[in-house]
């Protein structure tokens, strides 16, 4: 069993930079692909970005490419999503997700374990 706790949510301005993460706990933590999604008012929950439990290979969603960054620190059990230059757009409820599997995080939009999420509000 594997739980996530997110934080680092909150509200900011169009332009502005958040940084997020995720504690996990529980069994062999490090060595599970760890995801960010997100799911606004209305909409499906999507993929963010995804990081391998190495760090070796990251993937985002094309909307962020370029503004979020995923890091990992297997030391600490914390995954991070840095975001920069953000837009109302990315209002949402942030989540993050660990699973055996990168390829199921980022193409299946599913995980094994999710944390409870963490409110971002971009004001325009």
């Amino acid at each position: 069993q594997v739980q996530l706790v997110e934080s680092g949510g909150g509200l900011v301005q169009a332009g502005g930079s958040l940084r997020l993460s995720c504690a996990a706990s529980g069994r062999t933590s490090s060595t599970y692909a760890m995801g960010w999604f997100r799911q606004a008012p209305g909409k499906d929950r999507g993929v963010v970005a995804v990081i391998t439990w190495t760090g070796g290979s990251t993937y985002y969603a094309n909307s962020v490419k370029g503004r979020f960054s995923i890091s990992r620190d297997n030391a600490k059990n914390t995954v991070y999503l840095q975001m920069n230059s953000l837009k109302p757009e990315d209002t949402a409820v942030y989540y993050c997700a660990a699973d055996s599997s990168s390829q199921r995080l980022f193409v299946s939009n599913s995980g094994a374990y999710w944390g409870q999420g963490t409110q971002v509000t971009v004001s325009s």
